[in-house]
This record gives structure tokens, C-alpha cells and sequence, in this order.
């Protein structure tokens, strides 16, 4: 058990590891679904992580107005959905004597609805007229209604959102936060029209952006090539002049998380290696142990009529058990620590099947490279010399 005590640890590093990044990744995709992975955001900054960010560059750059978007509604052919959205976070709304802080809220215009995947736990959607004539009305994240009505029923009843009253006719489905820290729970959603009379939607501070679906049959490159093209053309810009907008993607966020979940990967290739390194030399070790110890046994095997190849196939898949043991106690440390895990905090890591046939698949090629020199030494033991030992 010693002994195997470092493949143990080897394997059980290597699939923790793998196993939390997969599990990451699996959320990770989940909320970039959500957002949609055909989605184009048209904002003045472009979604970076690196160090060297020119910020002074694009310091300088015209927000996405309402003119911009009225023309690309017109112009742009291969997009679902077209919205202009703008937020503002950490404010307060109020119903009676009641009220909810920290919400966000949001405004968009009629396609809010195919730009943002989200569902209706009741109530309804804004009409085309209540957009166009920015009528008092909003929908509200699940957590608001719960804070504010209880077990009242939220629609129809008129809430203080920015110092004018509002009337709630949907209720969005709790979803709770994701990877990307969206969610529409504590948020509160108005028609644009409607936030032009309180707010400057134009103000940077309110993040003023276009948000572009692309048709399913268009692949996102194409999307992206229109929007370029259409952009340039309203923003008046010469072949010479740089892009004075950024065309920002899931798709950037998503790799470069990858890019970090690489390198996790390899982090844990590289622990988990110098442990399953040292547990080959012990199942050698302990191969060669046997070996000896059976010297005698080997050599009646032999002179009954035992052929090399029964004997190096008999220590080989003795070292290979003894490797698939040591995995699969891995496994099972993987499997404890993961529920142990899922039930401290809310986060369950996922031991899929890929990665327990990695650490059994892992565990029999070491077996097999520990085990073949011990077996085949004693293949090669002369059966007069074996039973004299």
C-alpha cells in the first residue's frame, strides 16, 4: 500500500485537476449559451486581458449612439435581433414600504427579447407600441419580486423605479449567477424610449452599447465582417483610418479562460507525473522483490513447460493490477473530495467517465512500463539454475 500510495496521489492530482477544469468549462459554455454564441457587442472598448492595454487609443472614441443603431437596423441582413441597451447598477427600488437595493437597471429596445436568452416565470414581454412610446411598464429579476411582494402577485402593480412609478407585466425565472457573473435576478428591464426621458442613454457612464444576433444560417465571421463594413460606412472612416468601435465576443472570453485551463492542465500533468514517476519505480522495485522471491517457483513453471512468454505476460499483468488498485483509490479520493466539495459551497465538480478511463487508462500503462523489465528478467531465468536458488 506504500507503495502504491504514489500512483495514488499521482492519478488522484491529475483527474482533480482535470475534472475541475472540465467542470468549469462546462459552466463557462453554459453561460456563453446564454448570451448567445452568435452574439456581436458594438462598445467603444474592446474586451482585452492582457498587460500593455492602449487605453489611450480608444479614450477618444465615440460612444455607440441611438443613430447608429436605427441605421444598422435598416442596413444589416444577416442579424436576428438588433437592440441598443444601455445600465446603470446599485440603485434602489421601492413598492409601498418596501424596497430593494443594490438592482440593476437596464433599458433596451423591441429586441431585447432575441439578443438575450431568458424566460418568463410569468407575465409577458413588452409590446411593439410600449417600446415605441416608452410606456411606464418593466419586467423584474425574481429576487426583486420576491423582496418586494412576497407571495403577492407582482403584475399589474406599480413599483418606484428612478423616481417615476412603473408598472411590472413580467417576471423574469431565477436563474442564478454564472461564470460570467450575468444574471438577470436582481435586475430590472425598461423599454429604451422610455429611460430617454430620465436618463442621458448617450452618457458613457451608462454603458451605452449595440447588441447584434446573427442569423443561425450565417456563420459568426460573416456577422462580424457586415457589422465591420456597416460601421465603417456610418462612422464615415477612410481605408487609412483604424476602427473607432470594437466588436467584442463570447468567443474572446472563452479563449482565454482556455488559454488558463491549458496551462491548469499542464500544472497538473506536470504534479501529478513526478508522483506517478516515483510509484513506477516502486511497482519496479517491488516487481523485482517478487521476483526474486519466486525465483524457485519459476523455475518448476519453466521445466513443467512454461512458455517465456506465460511468464513475462504473468509479473506484467501483476504490476498492471497493482497500478489499476492505485488508480482506482485515486479515483475514489477524487470522487470524496468532489462531494465533500459540492457539499461545503455550491459548486459540484463532474468525474466524468473520460476522466476515470484516463486515470484506469494512465494506471495501465504505467503497470505495464514498471512491470516489463521484472517480468521479462524472469522470463529469461534458466529453469535448472531458478529451482537451484
Amino acid at each position: 500500500m506504500l507503495s502504491l500510495l504514489a500512483i495514488t496521489i499521482g492519478i488522484f492530482v491529475i483527474i482533480f485537476v482535470f475534472s475541475g477544469v472540465d467542470t468549469f468549462r462546462g459552466k463557462l459554455q453554459s453561460s456563453v449559451d446564454k448570451l448567445g454564441s452568435n452574439t456581436i457587442y458594438i462598445q467603444k472598448w474592446p474586451w482585452s486581458f492582457g498587460d500593455n492595454y492602449p487605453w489611450w487609443k480608444y479614450a477618444n472614441r465615440p460612444q455607440p449612439s441611438i443613430r447608429d443603431f436605427e441605421t444598422l437596423k435598416e442596413r444589416m441582413s444577416n442579424a436576428d435581433g438588433i437592440t441598443f441597451e444601455i445600465s446603470t447598477g446599485n440603485r434602489t427600488i421601492k413598492y409601498r414600504s418596501g424596497s430593494v437595493e443594490g438592482v440593476s437597471i437596464s433599458a433596451a429596445s423591441q429586441d431585447f427579447n432575441k439578443t438575450w436568452n431568458f424566460e418568463l416565470q410569468s407575465g409577458r414581454y413588452f409590446t411593439e407600441n410600449e417600446s415605441n412610446n416608452g410606456t411606464p411598464v418593466c419586467l423584474i429579476g425574481a429576487e426583486i419580486a420576491e423582496g418586494l411582494f412576497g407571495d403577492e402577485e407582482p403584475i399589474g402593480k406599480q413599483v418606484q423605479v428612478l423616481g417615476r412609478r412603473v408598472t411590472v407585466i413580467g417576471v423574469f425565472v431565477k436563474e442564478g449567477e454564472d461564470m460570467l457573473g450575468t444574471s438577470l435576478d436582481k435586475s430590472v428591464n425598461l423599454p429604451i424610449n422610455f429611460a430617454k426621458g430620465i436618463l442621458d442613454v448617450q452618457n458613457e457612464r451608462y454603458n451605452p452599447q449595440i447588441t447584434v444576433r446573427g442569423s443561425d444560417h450565417v456563420s459568426l465571421e460573416e456577422v462580424e465582417s457586415e457589422l465591420q463594413g456597416l460601421m465603417r460606412s456610418i462612422h464615415r472612416l477612410r481605408p487609412n483610418q483604424e476602427d473607432d468601435f470594437a466588436l467584442n465576443k463570447t468567443t474572446i472570453l472563452s479563449n482565454q479562460l482556455n488559454k488558463m485551463f491549458d496551462v491548469v492542465n499542464i500544472a497538473g500533468w506536470v504534479i501529478g507525473g513526478f508522483s506517478i514517476l516515483v510509484g513506477g519505480f516502486s511497482i519496479a522495485n517491488i516487481m523485482f522483490v517478487s521476483v526474486k522471491e519466486r525465483t524457485n517457483i519459476i523455475g518448476i513453471q519453466k521445466s513443467l513447460g512454461a512458455k517465456r512468454y506465460f511468464i513475462l505476460l504473468q509479473f506484467i499483468f501483476e504490476a498492471i493490477s497493482l497500478c489499476i488498485l492505485g488508480g482506482l483509490l485515486g479515483l475514489l479520493l477524487v470522487y470524496l473530495l468532489a462531494l465533500a466539495i459540492g457539499a461545503i459551497t455550491d459548486f459540484h465538480i463532474i468525474l466524468g467517465l473520460n476522466n476515470i478511463t484516463l486515470g484506469i487508462g494512465i494506471s495501465v500503462i504505467i503497470g505495464t512500463i514498471s512491470g516489463f523489465w521484472p517480468a521479462y528478467s524472469a522470463s529469461r531465468l534458466d529453469p535448472v539454475e531458478a529451482i537451484r536458488s
